[in-house]
């Protein structure tokens, strides 16, 4: 029997479509139910994550009956950053501080262990700077981890008591460990403290360079090693363009290519239970899409079958039991949040377990649909419109939303809350991958260096000018708004551009650079300070000349300004003194959002219907029906 017709998986019927129902705004931003799970190595139990306004809590759950077994949470601000299954009764997690929505994790916290129950719980000393390496499942009792301390160390770890023994050491100053079959280091990759990315190859006791390339050069990353235990899966990338997947003999350096999209890099990949052989990579290149590799290996059939059972949708797997004989996936759109499945391979059966926003109705969201544009300097560059639901696409309101970062982050196709909100109230969406954006090779990260304020700033405005010379835009219905570094590029566009954009709104943004390097946790560090120094205009005045708040003359735009008044990340100084560079030229922003207790990102349900309730009310002044009357009447 084929094993698309012994796939039973819960479906259901669509009601009838839906057609200009306003969501509430609550239903967007209430916590959703998990954001990962990691199933055990025997099957019996699920990880999950799930968020709580402002900590994340852990559980764990039996799958036969979804019953909780075991909790934690480490209160206030306290989030898990991921969570190993070390073997079928023991776990490992990591507990971090963040702050605000945007915010990243503190490093990646207090390491703890403990069994599936909560029982046996220990803290393992300086474990927030370990990361898994091998779970060594012939030895349930310890893992290999990795750390680094000015050199990369690699280590036994005991998870009943913590304890730690050194196997190995590598010349690299913050990078990790590929160990092959038998659990002996082999290969050691990372990044210099100068920002050179180095991979070492071990033969015997030696460490031999086999790569070296400065910040955001071409790539060469060893991700494991082939069932002969002999040839290597690397992802390599040359000269900065988007990685591809080889098989190479480390005897002969010979390599066949098994893997490339020629846009982007690999999002992930699959491996076989016993971890010997990659099954499949996938590419997020528009519609997320899985290439398999290994197409005749039995998993790999079976993985394939559960992936064409739903056309549309993009598919991840959240762990394969030891035995191969069940592993949970997630099933999730651009209009739907998710669900989690837990599938049976003996039987051919998937068992609805989780849902991510059970409140959500599909039927009401927006499509997201990729896009691309040439840029004034030839450049193709990638991202996303969402159209509202119901329209016929001609001749829309317009946000532009350039996301965070900048520099490795992109934007993804899914279901993105604040995007589906702005369109269910009408808008259009557009979300562009500028050059610096990560996922589309590291030349095209490092187009974006010192281009802050230039030529990321006119992959924008080349975005919004493509849409409106096809008739899909209104070119006088177009405001701009973004958080973080999307503040800043928002604010920015209205400088460059201060006739295309009707409105701006800036969310925890950067107004200043010189202020980047005097305020900020970001130039804390040594590694924070290099990153500005490789990515910052160069100079006062070019820092200057590429800041909003030293071009505040320039703005003609209505302005909207949100901050947090904890923001550690951009701190609220940024905000204050582009408002007095505004008062200074007799400007004031027609709107400011502070919420005190809120930083880098607002969590607090009430603070965010708050804010968007305010923010689409500003939105609709200056691009919604009523300014589309009016200009008509005009």
């Amino acid at each position: 029997m084929k094993l698309l017709s012994r796939l039973l998986l819960i479906l259901c019927l669509l009601p009838a479509i839906a057609w200009g129902r306003e969501v509430p705004i609550e239903d967007f931003f209430k916590d959703s139910e998990f954001s990962s799970v990691k199933l055990s190595p025997d099957g019996k139990h699920l990880a999950v994550i799930v968020p709580q306004s402002d900590r994340t809590v852990l559980a764990v759950l039996d799958t036969s009956n979804r019953k909780v077994v075991g909790k934690w949470d480490y209160g206030e601000n306290r989030h898990f950053s991921d969570v190993v299954w070390a073997n079928d009764k023991r776990l490992l997690f990591w507990v971090g501080i963040k702050l605000g929505s945007f915010d990243f994790k503190v490093s990646k916290g207090d390491l703890y262990a403990s069994n599936l129950d909560g029982s046996g719980r220990i803290d393992i000393p300086n474990g927030a700077y370990y990361s898994v390496v091998d779970l060594t499942p012939e030895d349930p009792d310890t893992i290999l981890v990795e750390r680094s301390l000015g050199t990369a160390f690699l280590f036994k770890l005991n998870v009943n008591n913590g304890r730690t023994i050194t196997v190995s050491s590598a010349p690299v100053d913050g990078g990790g460990f590929m160990v092959d079959h038998d659990r002996k280091a082999r290969y050691a990759y990372g990044e210099m403290e100068d920002g050179r990315e180095v991979t070492y190859r071990r033969d015997g006791e030696k460490w031999t360079l086999v790569h070296e390339v400065g910040r955001s050069g071409a790539s060469y990353v060893p991700l494991g090693f082939a069932a002969d235990n002999k040839h290597v899966y690397v992802s390599k990338g040359d000269e900065g363009k988007p990685e591809a997947l080889m098989l190479v003999d480390p005897d002969t350096n010979e390599e066949t290519q098994l893997s490339s999209d020629g846009i982007v890099d690999a999002s992930t990949y699959l491996w076989s239970s016993d971890d010997k052989t990659l099954l499949a990579v996938r590419y997020d290149e528009g519609i997320p899409y899985w290439d398999f590799v290994a197409p005749e290996h039995p998993e790999a059939k079976i993985y394939a079958g559960v992936i064409k059972a739903f056309p549309g949708k993009a598919v991840s797997f959240g762990g394969i039991t030891d035995d191969g004989s069940k592993f949970a996936f997630r099933v999730s759109s651009d209009t739907d949040p998710g669900q989690v499945y837990l599938f049976d391979t003996a039987s051919g059966r998937a068992t609805y377990l989780l849902s991510s926003r059970d409140w959500i109705k599909p039927e009401e969201m927006s499509q997201m649909k990729p896009v691309d544009v040439t840029t004034r300097d030839g450049k193709v560059i990638h991202g996303y419109l969402t159209v509202p639901h119901g329209s016929d696409g001609r001749n829309l309101p317009l946000i532009v939303n350039p996301h965070g970062g900048p520099h490795g982050v992109r934007d993804y196709w899914g279901f993105n809350p604040e995007v589906q909100l702005l369109a269910n109230r009408g808008f259009a969406v557009l979300q562009m991958n500028y050059r610096g954006s990560g996922g589309y090779g590291n030349s095209f990260i490092s187009a974006g260096y010192r281009n802050w304020g230039t030529s990321m700033q006119d992959d924008l405005t080349d975005s919004v000018n493509s849409l409106v010379s096809k008739g899909i835009v209104d070119r006088n219905r177009i405001c701009i708004y973004g958080a973080s570094y999307g503040g800043y590029a928002a604010l920015m566009s209205v400088v460059r551009e201060p006739d295309l954009y009707r409105c701006t709104v800036g969310y925890v943004g950067v107004y200043s650079l010189p202020l980047m390097f005097a305020k900020g946790d970001i130039q804390e560090r040594k590694s924070g300070r290099n990153f500005q120094h490789d990515v910052l205009p160069q100079g006062t005045a070019a820092l200057e000349a590429n800041s909003p708040a030293y071009n505040v003359g320039k703005i003609k735009t209505p302005i909207m300004l949100v901050h947090g008044g904890k923001d550690q990340r951009v701190p609220i100084a940024q905000m204050h003194f582009l408002v007095n560079q505004l008062k200074g030229v007799g400007k004031q922003p027609e709107a400011i959002v502070v919420e005190d207790k809120e930083a880098h990102g607002f969590r607090d349900l009430k603070n965010n219907v708050n804010l968007y309730t305010r923010m689409l009310a500003f939105f609709d002044k200056y691009i919604g029906p009523k300014s589309a009357t009016a200009q008509a009447t005009q």
